[in-house]
């Protein structure tokens, strides 16, 4: 039997990274809509599928999952529209709303995000979103070792994260740290303007509701030639640090009181990793739809990562602190 899978969005992450796998796929037809009807068509002629001229058009199918997969900016219409026809399963690019781009999310991206999580719910459908971050071979290795090691409660996080990445480097946050209880920010008064990363620096503090501190610096100052990003864990029983798409992770074990480092082999590029982990998160994701479990990634997680967005922001506009989970309830 065909998974019926509508594609909602079909430009370059979509053709580079998503539908060449789903094409492989034996057990998966591919539909598509885009608001631009050559490129749904050259999709569909690459990868085979059918192409519809409205999201009306594409549900009529009843398409067993959906993939918003169109620019951040419009993925709150496409999502309520094709939410109308209730579909079983949902999947979201990330972020999940964010309408003057991802390095400008605002309170109003977390309210249409939450507003999307809701219609969602009241339809019976299942969320999920990309966050392929959590398949790097890196990150996969940090969360073995943080079980197997027994390295106890997380106490401290540090991040410095380009723009490129800084949705996925909060999610991680969220992944080893949990939900952040309390955030205080403050904005730079240089603002680097590279291509779809216009923004003014920003750096803030904040503790987990486990009671982790924890500081995180976002920019676009950056040069994509260096490591995006550079995460630090720190635990009771040791620490590890990660950088980059294909960076080496370091690991300081106090309980065995060794020093570790893990790399990956220099035949592949930052690019070859990052493109085998939307393979890894795609194929996780396909598999859990399958055996008709929970999503890898669900939905709230993306609300999540708005969540911590829209306090940060709200905390730079009234220069305080911000209680985030009074201010901003997931539910």
């Amino acid at each position: 039997m065909k998974l019926k899978i509508a594609v909602i969005g079909t430009g370059k992450v979509a053709r580079n990274n998503y539908l060449p796998f789903l094409a492989q796929q034996e057990d998966v037809s591919l539909s598509y809509y885009n608001r631009t009807r050559d490129y749904a068509e050259s999709s569909a002629e690459k990868f085979g599928g059918r192409v519809a001229d409205t999201i009306d058009e594409l549900m009529v199918g009843a398409p067993d999952v959906v993939m918003i997969l169109a620019s951040e900016k419009v993925r709150y219409e496409m999502a309520m529209a094709a939410l109308e026809y209730k579909p079983k399963h949902m999947f979201f690019e990330k972020p999940l709303v964010a309408q003057a781009g991802q390095a400008n999310v605002t309170e109003e991206d977390f309210e249409k995000g939450r507003e999307v999580l809701r219609k969602a719910k009241a339809a019976g459908t299942q969320t999920a979103m990309v966050f392929n971050y959590r398949f790097f071979d890196q990150t996969q290795r940090a969360r073995k070792i943080v079980t197997e090691r027994n390295l106890g409660k997380l106490l401290q996080v540090s991040a410095f994260v380009h723009y490129a990445c800084w949705s996925h480097s909060i999610d991680l946050i969220h992944l080893f740290g949990g939900s952040v209880a309390e955030i205080t920010a403050l904005s730079g008064v240089i603002e680097h303007r590279p291509r779809g990363f216009e923004a003014k620096d920003v750096a803030a503090a904040f503790v987990t509701e486990g009671g982790a501190t924890g500081t995180i610096l976002g920019t676009s100052g950056t040069s994509f030639t260096s490591p995006l990003f550079e995460l630090l864990f720190g635990f009771e029983g040791g620490r590890f640090t990660f950088r980059g798409l294909d960076g080496d992770m370091e690991l300081l074990d106090y309980n065995t009181g060794h020093h570790e480092l893990y790399s990956l082999l220099r035949g592949t590029s930052q690019w070859d990793q990052y493109n085998a982990s939307f393979e890894k998160a795609t194929g996780a994701y396909l598999d859990s739809v399958r055996a008709g479990v929970e999503p890898p990634v669900p939905g709230i997680a993306g609300l999540q990562e708005l969540q911590f967005e829209a306090a940060l922001k709200r905390s730079i506009h009234e220069g305080k602190p911000i209680r985030v989970q009074e201010a901003f309830g997931l539910e």
